[in-house]
């Protein structure tokens, strides 16, 4: 194993992460999002754990054309931007920058959404708490955009919650959202990916297996309950 990693690969990180999260179990107001892709398998076994309701919330970052890796923010559904102004600063034509990465990336939210959700409508999230998983926490602009467009969703509550992350990106979004979970968060962080023993890219394939998974386990779960409705004698 690499020496600083913590994890075997997403699906361990997700059930340690689960365990930090046990009093939102069972719980009917509670729904799992997952930042995709990487986010996916994480999400699942924490879903699976707390016995939650998984979907995604499509999130990309904003990359410089031709330094992708550098972003100058992120774009979730509906619109919401974030911008990294630390990297933004010093870029010259900066709006022309963010403008091109902006079509480019919403198209591709676009092509997610039909990709992921097989014609399912977005989940009501209304009065929810809402638990968003991604497999860590480095600059946080990803994440800070699910955030900013989720205020828009008239959640109940946001519960940030990572397998691994940045000490001071996981303290801010202790002041930004209502709660936040990272299970590491190492002194020196440096990425993400140190952090685990397999962190090769997640394929829409094994995103479109684990939500289907996901989806029979919800359905599985409503056949018991009015099979169990049903058989309980009214009084």
């Amino acid at each position: 194993m690499k020496r600083d990693a913590c994890f075997a690969d997403r699906a361990e990180a997700g059930r340690e992460l689960a365990e930090k999260l046990q009093q939102y179990r069972h719980r009917d107001d509670v729904v799992v999002l997952a930042l995709p892709r990487g986010g996916v398998p994480v999400a699942y076994e924490v879903a699976t754990f707390l016995n939650l309701p998984l979907d995604v919330f499509i999130v990309r970052k904003l990359g410089i054309p031709g330094y992708e890796e550098l972003a100058m923010g992120a774009i979730a559904s509906g619109g919401i931007r974030v911008v990294n102004e630390n990297v933004v600063k010093h870029l010259p034509q900066a709006e022309k920058l963010l403008e091109i990465a902006a079509q480019k990336e919403t198209a591709e939210i676009e092509r997610r959404e039909r990709e992921y959700r097989d014609d399912r409508p977005p989940r009501d999230l209304r009065g929810c708490t809402v638990i968003l998983v991604d497999d860590g926490l480095a600059t946080g602009s990803t994440m800070r955009a699910a955030v900013l467009a989720l205020r828009q969703r008239d959640v109940a509550k946001i519960v940030v919650a990572v397998p691994v992350g940045s000490p001071e990106t996981c303290a801010e979004f202790e002041q930004e959202v209502d709660e936040t979970v990272c299970a590491v968060a190492p002194e020196w962080f440096a990425a993400v990916g140190q952090y685990y023993e397999d962190f090769s890219q997640t394929s829409d394939e094994e995103v479109r297996e684990l939500l289907a998974a996901a989806q029979q386990r919800a359905r599985m779960k409503n056949r018991a309950s009015v099979k169990s409705a049903r058989s309980t004698p009214a009084l």
